[in-house]
Formats: structure tokens, sequence, C-alpha cells
């Protein structure tokens, strides 16, 4: 008989492939200069590369969530493992940027596979209270990933280059390859999709006609369209512009993560979800017309950084209470509705990476911000409604959901 894994095993090789997003896509950004000089070629292409990994990311969600229900966790797993040895290593030898932001959209997608198989994994050998457990444990290895991957990278970047960087995540893959092949199949054959394509696909087509669903999801993606032009916009606005090193950036982009991570355990306080979702968004409309402003009027550093730990820390109120507004408009249908949650807000992010390297990165930036958070606010009064929103407004009161 063949022993099962342990709960520690389990823990750990779910953690890593969960925070397998944040260092895809955040390790590396300290570098993003660096790179733009190696490949003699402008911002806007190196950032071209974190645009094609978010794609990937998005799409490879919708690709192996299927496809683990329906041949099992371990196969697909180690598929995504290989797939993402192999791009790494093409990154590594990429021969113009070209070259380089084609293999960031493989290497996009393999991540993706290990982030859906996590979560899927949880939900087969867990239930119940240890299920919220064992999500809560990978939650906060994931909150981490982000605040660690630019630090390692901002460390690293001067003395290895983004060589180096791009050796580490390869390394980081062939860890996980070894524990995917220790990794003991956690969905049994009888248990699995038999059901064809053309049903699953036919899901989608159920979920996106809920209208309420759509507009939490835009307001998401819209929400996340401004931590992406911040995360693909500041490597060059803290280097270049204000001549901060990598490791300062890094440092800078920790901190910032931590008023992310703040807001959203603050955000779980509020009586109802609605309640910080709207306030996070009329928050974070007004911060971002005001770190518009500065950007435009040559503001100091400090000035940036202030109103920046504002913008974001209003966006991350939005994150958990509009995954949680948005899941229970679709619990019957729960893993598709979380497929395109995911994938949509990956692909708001490649759409608006490249978008604040175009001109002057400040005006773009600052631009970007404006639009986005007015566009997350105009989705979240699109879902309540003209007049649950006023009464909320006016009364402070708020739909249950």
């Amino acid at each position: 008989m063949v022993k099962d894994n342990s709960k520690l095993f389990l823990l750990v090789l779910l953690g890593m492939l969960t925070a397998f997003g944040p260092f895809v896509t955040d390790m590396y950004l300290p570098s993003l200069p660096a790179m733009g000089d190696y490949f003699q070629t402008a911002s806007s292409m190196v950032q071209l590369g974190l645009t094609t990994s978010m794609i990937g990311l998005a799409a490879g969600q919708i690709l192996f969530g299927p496809l683990s229900d329906r041949y099992g966790r371990r196969i697909p797993l180690l598929a995504a493992m290989w797939l993402f040895i192999v791009s790494t290593i093409l990154c590594l030898f990429a021969r113009d940027i070209h070259q380089f932001v084609a293999f960031r959209l493989v290497q996009g997608i393999a991540g993706a596979g290990g982030i859906v198989i996590a979560r899927s994994v949880a939900a087969d050998k867990y239930s119940g209270k240890e299920l919220a457990k064992m999500l809560a444990v990978i939650g906060a290895i994931n909150g981490v990933a982000p605040v660690v991957a630019p630090i390692i990278g901002g460390v690293f970047t001067e003395a290895i280059g983004w060589q180096g960087i791009f050796g580490i995540l390869l390394g980081l893959g062939v860890v996980l390859l070894v524990g995917s092949y220790c990794f003991r199949e956690s969905l049994p054959k009888e248990h699995r999709s038999v059901s064809r394509w053309g049903d699953t696909f036919r899901s989608f087509k159920v979920v996106l006609q809920d209208r309420q669903y759509v507009f939490y999801v835009l307001q998401m993606a819209f929400a996340q369209g401004v931590l992406f032009a911040y995360i693909s916009s500041s490597p060059f606005i803290v280097q270049q512009h204000y001549g901060y090193s990598p490791l300062v950036f890094s440092f800078c982009f920790a901190v910032n993560a931590v008023a992310i991570g703040g807001a959203a355990a603050t955000s779980v306080k509020f009586r109802r979800p609605v309640s910080s979702t709207l306030i996070g968004c009329v928050g974070m409309a007004v911060a971002a017309l005001g770190e518009c402003t500065a950007l435009m009027t040559g503001c100091s550093f400090w000035m940036y950084e202030a109103l920046l730990l504002v913008l974001l820390f209003m966006m991350g109120l939005t994150f958990t209470s509009t995954t949680t507004l948005a899941m229970e408009c679709q619990r019957d249908n729960a893993g598709t509705a979380s497929a395109l949650l995911g994938a949509v807000c990956f692909a708001s992010g490649g759409i608006v990476s490249p978008l604040v390297g175009l001109g002057d990165i400040l005006v773009s930036t600052g631009i970007i911000f404006v639009i986005s958070a007015g566009c997350s606010l105009s989705c979240i009064l699109l879902a309540l409604g003209k007049r649950r929103a006023r009464l909320y407004f006016a009364f402070g009161t708020s739909p249950k959901r």
C-alpha cells in the first residue's frame, strides 16, 4: 500500500506552488532597468515581459483547472513544472527582447498550473476547519511572497544580474519538480470529471450571465490595474527618476506590500464586505488623483511614496471583500467563478503593465492610476445598482452581499 503524503509535506509544497506567481512576476522587478540596457530596448518593451507573464498566469488557470479535474492533479502538475523549467532556460538564453517576451508567456502559463493545482489539492485532501486552516496558512505564505521576492531580487541584482535572478527561479523550479514527483495523487479516478469539454466551457457562459458577478470581477480587475501599474512603473521611477539603488527599491516595495496586506486584514473587520469595497474604491479614486497630480508637478520621492502608501492601502481594502462578494454570487459554480476571477485580474495586469512605459513614465503612470481607480469605483456602483448605492451613501446601509 502506497503511503499518503504527510500534512507538513503538503503544506510546504502547496505553499511554494502558491507563491509561484509572485516569484515569477516580482523577483526580477529590480533588474528591469538593467534589462533595458542589456537588450538595448525601451522600458515599455522590457515591461512587455511582465505583461506576457501576466497573460500566461491568466490563461494557465483556465487551462490547468479543467485538466486537473479530468486527469488528476499529479500529471498536470508535473507537466507544469517541466514547462516552467524549460521556459526559464529559454528566457536565460534569449537572444533578443522579442524572444524573452515570448518565453515569459510560457513561463507564466506554467506558473499558473502550480497556483491552480495547489488550491485544488487542498480541497481534495481537507474539508471544514482543516481546509480553512490549510488555506489560511497557504494564504499567509502567498502574502509573504510578494514581499520576499523583490527583496531577494534587489539583493542579488547588482551581484549576479538578471540572468542570476532567473537562475534562482530555475533552481526553485527544480526543487518543485522533485517535490511534484514525491507528491501522491489526491484526486481518485472515480472522482474525476467525465463531462465533455463543451460542458466545461458552457459553465463559463452561465457565470458570465450574472451581471452582478461580472461587475464585481471588473471592479477587482481595475483595482489590479492600479496594482500592476505600480509594480511595472516603480522600478523605473524609484531607480532612474529618483536615483535610488535596487536594494532601496526592494525595501520600499516591501513596505508597500505590508500596507496592502494590512489593508486586506483590516477589510475583514467590516460588518459587510460591500462596506470595505465601497470605502476602498472611493479612497482609491481620491488617492489616485492626488498621486497623479503630484507626479505631474515633480513631487519629491517622499511625497510620491506617502501618496502611494495611501493608494495601495485603499486598493488592498477591496481585494478580500470583492472576492467574497463575487464568489457569493456564484456558489453553484465556484470553480469556474474562481478561475474567471483570477484570469481576468491577471489579464488586466498584463494589459496595464506596458502602458506605463509609453511617453513620460511619471505622467502615464499617474493617468493610469486615475483611470483604473475611477473605473473600479464605477463598477462597484454598477454592481450595487443606483438605488442600493444611494441608500448606502445616504444612510450607511448596504445590501447583504
